[in-house]
């Protein structure tokens, strides 16, 4: 059947008698929703049409999917469903009264597709309405809805349900990214008293009891007073709610929560946090400016230390008129709430051809070889998502003001730019205890992560991740006997660090601490910021200089000795990819970030960096693992407390700050011995339901250590069997038992060299656990990554170090967990702004300000 013919619409009316019997061979394939079943009925889920599309949407009435015009043949095709329920919103234009007022027209009172307005169109001209009809395959016949009369119960039932479903993206967690706050109804007509309240840059407190923390700011008269039982459930004492029983004025919003993204508001009449369209205005009558507003630890604004020149205005171009940009690769995505660390990291992956080959090239393949739901496979969602950026199809500029009352008069065509990546975000997210919640996140971190299901979910003969894959050469060396090792293993990312003791201006940057501090203390404005500025070349020079090994045990000593190593490059990737390690932690444990100003070069040449090897003259450290200690009397060290243990305590601080109980963290830093709280959180998140995972840390006798004490922390077992402790968080993490088990034989219980290995051999995940004879292996990470792949090792893209900089992604706030990231790419030529929705020419890209670098490499 030819599409002209499938898609002529409404031509094909069935008599209202004929419509029982016209269904009955479709019965036993319509389902009624139940409350486990997700219903997509806002979106494609091979493309980002929804109801508000030209096509609108088809949802199937047997799975639930929905599809855009263009798909859901294919979903005929494949599955033989029928029956399916056609979704469309209509935007329409209100007649004008006498008055000259806009009067509404509508067929249907009520709006039952759960669909945000478009933002392109003006509230007070159009209205919208919403269609629903049955559509059965093949011949498109069309059932208008509602029809109860005449449809059999079941259909009708299983209509109401599907259209009354909640969306598949929120969860019964209340902290979940998908539970989205909706629109409070008195944002729009929100009466704000002109009574010439101005609200202070700091030094809050409640008009009625003074108290300097959960301050809320009501929103029609400008009272500051205090909370009680809003979002942290930090102390107060209800004065805010006690004012709104008194005057009826109902939104307030939590001071020091304001940023240039929002703020947390909270409706008193609707009794729940609710988003304020108009937070920006709302929040300017009382003189506030949202750009200018920064979240602190302490839920208190940064103003103080980012004046005039903060990073928020100069990484997001602020003061500059942009030309925004459109067509194909300059798409914007939407903003889900602290979702713009995946934005700009998926703005950058796929301005990289090779990822635009694996996934958009092969988009037809992909899509036709989906599994039955598309919706839970990587590889279909990374399709979706770089063909919507790719395509232009959702960054069309807008039409000249002269067409506009043309195209009115005949249709409306809703203009739509951007695309929302909801449904990518709960796939790769799902799982994941951080990348699933609505907290911020590090753009690194998450990085990594997609890396890591490009690694696990191979598209085509070529893997797109092989692009930034190198090889990193270790040269450890004994300082007592100068012996040496060389080791190498896998990476995606060179991480270099900031070198404040090189900074250029030290004298400028005393001066403003002394007046900034003379500021506070007088509570006067603060000064002009000083930024440090930091030579790129000492940076470099930081990562080549050779770093303490800590516990470092010699083999040709047979004891504990000190040990220095070094990294270079054993092979350069094609695309290089260069974090700055601006992110630390104060004294009180506290993360905070270095705000500081690097040189980075356009063009970068590590060839110097390369690695050489072992050296004339150099002799290796023999091959000898670390003994086990076996005291003279095991119960001696029955009741041994975490007090005489060696323990990472800023990794312990770390976890702390995540709300997990102080005692637990020490345990998990110490079974995990000591490799960062990143480790030792995927051991939380698996041993978080045992009974005594809140207990003090308890040395177990020798006896009973074998299997989760000494051995946990990474020392040899007897028969080389691995430590459950260390089985179950790299199971934890995703990877099956036998692969977990057959990494750490392989790396002779080294938690963090196996999974290393397990990433250099994603061949083997899905295998059955091989036995491999590897004590010869434990000390030679190169021979890991080898193994079980041949003379050909981890695939890599090796050439010449030369690189020219084509993006860098940007990061505003005071740690990875606020703030807001931007990404800036090179296309064409010249720099783009890509800041969520909004992507314009960039009239200064701050390179100097960047988180993360991406650089391609220079053909020889």
């Amino acid at each position: 059947m030819q599409r002209a013919a499938l898609f002529r619409g409404g031509d094909a009316q069935m008599a209202a008698g004929d419509l029982g019997e016209l269904l009955v061979p479709y019965m036993p394939t319509i389902r009624v929703p139940k409350s486990g079943d997700r219903v997509y009925k806002t979106e494609c889920a091979f493309s980002y049409d929804s109801p508000d599309s030209e096509g609108g949407l088809y949802v199937c009435m047997n799975t639930f999917l929905g599809f855009g015009r263009e798909h859901i043949e294919r979903h005929y095709r494949k599955t033989g469903q029928c029956v399916y329920l056609h979704l469309k919103r209509h935007a329409i234009e209100k007649v004008p009264g006498a008055s000259g007022g806009a009067l509404p027209k509508r067929r249907n009172a009520k709006l039952f597709l759960d669909l945000e307005t478009n933002s392109d169109l003006n509230s007070e001209d159009f209205e919208y309405e919403d269609e629903a009809k049955l559509v059965i395959f093949p011949d498109h016949y069309e059932i208008s809805l509602p029809n109860i009369e005449e449809l059999p119960a079941l259909v009708t039932i299983a209509c109401d349900a599907l259209l009354s479903a909640k969306s598949p993206y929120r969860k019964q967690e209340p902290d979940s990214w998908e539970e989205e706050l909706q629109a409070s109804k008195h944002a729009k007509t929100l009466v704000q008293l002109d009574n010439g309240v101005r609200i202070p840059p700091s030094g809050w407190k409640c008009s009625k009891c003074d108290l300097r923390e959960n301050l809320w700011l009501n929103l029609t008269d400008g009272s500051v007073l205090c909370g009680k039982w809003f979002f942290d459930g930090s102390g107060g004492n209800g004065h805010a709610m006690e004012h709104y029983k008194e005057t009826g004025y109902p939104l307030a919003v939590k001071l020091g929560t304001i940023t240039p993204d929002g703020a947390d508001v909270y409706s008193f009449d609707e009794e729940e946090p609710v988003l304020d369209p108009h937070i920006a205005k709302h929040l300017a009558h009382f003189g506030i400016d949202m750009l200018q507003m920064q979240v602190t630890e302490n839920g208190l604004r940064d103003n103080d230390i980012k004046p005039r020149v903060s990073e928020w205005e100069v990484i997001q171009e602020a003061g500059v008129k942009l030309k925004p940009m459109y067509g194909p690769g300059y798409t914007g995505i939407k903003n889900l709430g602290n979702s713009c660390y995946l934005n700009a990291v998926m703005q950058a992956i796929f301005s990289i051809p090779e990822f635009q080959r694996a996934y958009v090239g092969n988009l037809p393949r992909i899509f036709d070889y989906s599994p039955l739901d598309p919706t839970q496979d990587f590889n279909t969602q990374m399709a979706k998502l770089g063909h919507g950026l790719l395509s232009g199809q959702y960054s069309k500029p807008p039409m000249k003001s002269e067409l506009i009352e043309q195209v009115m008069k005949e249709e409306h065509k809703p203009q739509r730019n951007g695309i929302s990546p909801r449904m990518f975000k709960a796939f790769i997210s799902k799982g994941h205890p951080e990348f699933s919640s609505n907290r911020q996140q590090d753009a690194q971190e998450f990085f990594l992560h997609l890396i890591n299901l490009v690694e696990r979910n191979p598209v085509g003969s070529e893997n797109p991740s092989d692009v930034f894959r190198f090889l990193v050469e270790e040269r450890t060396q004994c300082c007592q006997s100068r012996k040496v090792r060389y080791t190498e293993r896998v990476d995606y990312i060179m991480q270099l660090p900031v070198a404040m003791e090189a900074a250029t201006n030290k004298d400028e940057l005393i001066t403003y601490e002394l007046k900034r501090r003379e500021a506070e203390a007088a509570r006067r404005p603060p000064p002009e910021l000083v930024r440090a500025k930091i030579p790129f070349s000492a940076c470099l020079q930081a990562f080549s200089e050779p770093s303490n090994v800590e516990d470092f045990w010699s083999s040709a000593l047979q004891a504990k000795s000190a040990g220095v190593k070094t990294s270079r490059f054993a092979s350069f990737p094609e695309y290089l990819v260069v974090q700055i390690k601006k992110f630390t932690f104060g004294l009180d444990w506290i993360p905070k970030k270095l705000d500081v100003s690097i040189d980075m070069p356009d063009f970068l040449d590590i060839s110097h960096l390369r690695a050489r090897g072992l050296q004339p003259g150099e002799e290796e450290l023999p091959d000898i693992a670390p003994p086990i200690v076996i005291p003279d009397d095991p119960k001696g060290i029955y009741g041994l407390t975490v007090s005489s243990l060696d323990i990472d305590e800023s990794s312990v601080m770390q976890l702390a700050e995540m709300g997990f109980p102080l005692e637990a963290c020490r345990k998990a830093v110490y079974y995990t011995g000591n490799l960062g709280a990143e480790v030792a959180f995927n051991w939380i998140i698996a041993h978080m339901e045992e009974p005594d995972f809140a207990e003090p840390l308890v040395i177990p006798a020798f006896g009973e250590v074998a299997s989760s004490g000494a051995a946990a922390l990474g020392a040899v077992g007897l028969d080389n069997q691995p430590p459950e402790e260390m089985v179950a968080i790299i199971i934890s993490m995703g990877f099956q038992r036998n692969l977990a088990i057959q990494a750490l034989k392989a790396t002779n219980n080294n938690l963090e060299r196996a999974l290393e290995w397990i990433f250099s051999h994603p061949d083997l995940e899905e295998e059955s656990e091989p036995p491999l004879d590897t004590m010869d292996m434990e000390n030679n990470a190169n021979a890991n990554i080898l193994a079980d792949t041949g003379s050909e090792g981890p695939r890599i893209k090796d050439g010449p170090g030369r690189y020219e900089l084509f993006g860098f992604i940007s990061h505003m706030g005071t740690s990875t967990m606020s703030g807001h990231y931007v990404c800036h790419l090179k296309k064409e030529g010249r720099w783009v702004i890509y800041n969520d929705l909004r992507v314009c020419a960039s009239e200064r890209p701050p390179k100097d300000l960047g988180y993360i670098y991406f650089y391609h490499r220079i053909p020889s």
